[in-house]
């Protein structure tokens, strides 16, 4: 597949999974700098910060859901974590960093290589947006934690409503399979001005039943 420029606007209109590994492929070597940095990306500190005030000592291991270079893991860098994304160039870049303990490349939207019940926690920022993954991977990441696992994931606000979120967590509650969800506001990014400056998200806080 021929190159995708790499812009944000790109980012949120990709189409399918070859164009996702296509752009994340270019991106992968000045990610941090060119968008972590310069446009201010602070959701993976947020996301980080929302799952440390709800996280025990039964949150081990933690799985980061399109982990991407490891933003939201060198936040918590007293946690044994696992690494999932789609793209092999993003986790390679995360391998340098020595977050994880394990890197999964993997498709969140088909079955995951993992078994049933490992992880004590799944976090996640900047998976659930736009040209991106949406609910229909929960009942997958609810199949690959135990009973009791914390999800901290953050969530776009412009998608939450678009993607119909509410009303795939609203059934897993409904049947019993997530406890009482908690919603902590916050922005994508902060101090620095661009076209998204103001856009804002949602941790979406909650524990498997």
């Amino acid at each position: 597949m021929s190159d995708i420029p790499v812009t944000l606007d790109n980012a949120y209109n990709l189409k399918d999974i070859e164009q996702t590994k296509t752009l994340y492929r270019q991106w992968a070597k000045d990610y941090d700098e060119s968008f972590g940095a310069q446009m201010g990306y602070v959701a993976p500190a947020r996301v980080a910060e929302a799952f440390k005030n709800e996280a025990d000592g039964n949150t081990t291991p933690v799985l980061d859901v399109g982990a991407g270079t490891g933003l939201l893991a060198q936040h918590l860098c007293d946690h044994i974590i696992d690494a999932l994304d789609v793209s092999a160039e993003m986790l390679a870049v995360a391998r340098s960093k020595q977050l994880y303990r394990r890197l999964l490349p993997a498709d969140l939207t088909q079955p995951l290589p993992v078994e049933d019940g490992v992880y004590g926690a799944v976090v996640s920022s900047g998976t659930f947006t736009h040209g991106h993954v949406g609910p229909e991977c929960l009942p997958e990441l609810l199949r690959v934690t135990r009973s009791g696992a914390l999800f901290a994931c953050g969530v776009a606000m412009h998608v939450f409503d678009d993607m119909r979120f509410g009303s795939a967590l609203a059934r897993l509650q409904a049947t019993n399979k997530i406890g009482p969800l908690r919603f902590v506001e916050m922005p994508l990014y902060s101090g620095s001005e661009h076209e998204r400056s103001r856009d804002m998200g949602l941790v979406v806080l909650f524990r498997k039943q």
